[in-house]
This record gives structure tokens, sequence and C-alpha cells, in this order.
């Protein structure tokens, strides 16, 4: 192993133990594996741990792309489904990892999805989670940046001005579950079935909707029904940009 890594590996492993008490072998050896293959730093904040697990953060990602010469990255607001007022921002970012090849992201934030600390600040944190998904297309990093479960981490304390997702079954009983209110938004504004399978992969960041966590797909079903609502023809227009992944599908 090449001497800087070794190096960077020993200040990796000296910070993880100053930094989080009680940090196990077998997550120091997950880390010793994340420092060789992708270079970054515990001290700059570029590797987090968050409940036992290690997550790159948006500056490690960031990082990654300078290393890799990307050659840029744009952001723009997803007017159609943003409502300002009501603190809910959606973004789209492209990363030019190439002159020749892009990645895009989506990216959503609105104060029942962020922890209470950051309410306010939903513009920047819809914008920074839809550069992460990009980055993360962009160079296959499938750890996910910790901006992205901030709500995970800590839980947003009850406000009166935050809107809420209809509470989960624990048991099967009581409210429906994330799959029934899914099917009903499909039923209820006639989409399609698979375009829509198409859309969340993609809204997730994920190759199949079994890799997404329930936070993103309980995301995108809230962010599907809205859109639904406000303006049906230019989610159809969404939809449709995946038609031809669906005419690809046995």
């Amino acid at each position: 192993m090449p001497y800087s890594k070794c190096l960077l590996v020993h200040q990796n492993v000296s910070a993880a133990k100053r930094v989080y008490a009680g940090i196990t072998k077998s997550q120091l050896g997950v880390l010793r594996e994340l420092t060789i293959s992708l270079r970054l730093s515990v001290q700059r904040g570029e590797l987090l741990q968050v409940a036992g697990k290690w997550y790159v953060s948006h500056s490690g990602l960031i990082r990654i792309a300078h290393r890799r010469r990307c050659c840029g990255i744009e952001t723009n607001v997803e007017q159609q489904m943003t409502d300002a007022s009501s603190g809910r921002w959606v973004f789209r970012a492209v990363v030019h990892a190439s002159p020749s090849k892009t990645f895009v992201g989506f990216g959503d934030a609105d104060p029942s999805n962020v922890s209470y600390l950051v309410h306010g600040a939903e513009m920047r944190i819809a914008e920074t989670r839809a550069v992460n998904r990009a980055l993360r297309k962009a160079y296959g990093i499938g750890i996910c940046s910790v901006e992205e479960i901030a709500s995970a981490v800590e839980s947003p304390q009850p406000s009166p001005d935050s809107k809420k997702l209809p509470p989960q079954p624990t048991n099967g009983n009581g409210s429906r579950t994330v799959r029934d209110r899914l099917c009903q938004v499909i039923r209820q504004h006639q989409l399609d079935p698979n375009l829509v399978k198409f859309y969340a992969t993609d809204f997730c960041s994920v190759k199949t909707l079994r890799e997404a966590t329930r936070e993103q797909v309980e995301n995108f079903v809230a962010h599907l029904s809205d859109w639904a609502e406000k303006d049906r023809n230019a989610l159809l227009c969404q939809l449709n940009s995946y038609l031809g992944q669906k005419e690809g599908v046995a």
C-alpha cells in the first residue's frame, strides 16, 4: 500500500477513536476499507459515522468529483413541484462527469422530512440532496450521503406548521401502508404503474426500488401525490419521458 494511503488510514483510525466513543473493531475495519478505496478523511468530515455505520458527507462527494475531474454541476429549482410558501423545495441537479457523460439527481425537502433544527433551510437541503444523488450516480458511490438521512439521525419535533405524512402501521392494521398509498395515487390519477416505477427509481437514485429506504419511498409517494394534485399534465410529461425504458421491459 502506498505510504500516503497508509498515513491516511492511520489518521482516520486515530480520529475515529478520538471522536466516536465505543467504536468497535469491525467498524474500524470498514473504515480502513473505505479509506483505501475512497481516500476520504474523517478529520475533514468527509466520512462520518451515524448509528454505527459510515457515510460519505457532501464534502466527501465533492472531493471525489474534484479528484475525478468533474466538468461541472448544475442545479435548478423544479418550479412545478416547489411550494416556497409551505417550505417545500424540489431541485434537479446535473453532474457533468465528462464532456459526454451527465448524471441527474432529484432532491426534495420540506418541514416534514428534515430535522426541526434546520427548519427554514429546506431550500439548501433540497439542493444538497439533489447534488449528492447525482454525484452518487456519477461515481458509483453506494454509501448514502449523511445529508440525505438527516431526518433519520434526529426525528423532527412536532410543529403546527409542519406537513406530516400519514402515520405508518406497525402490525398491518390501522392506517394504510406506503404501498397502499402509492397504489391509491396511481389509481386516482390514472397513472401508468410501470412509468411510475421508473420515475421512483430515478427519484430515489437507486437501480431497483428494493434498494430504496423507507424514507425515500415515503418522500417519493408524497411528492408524486402532491404533483399529481397540482399539475397532472406536467407529471404525465415527466412520466412519458420513461416510455423508452418501458418498451424495453419484458
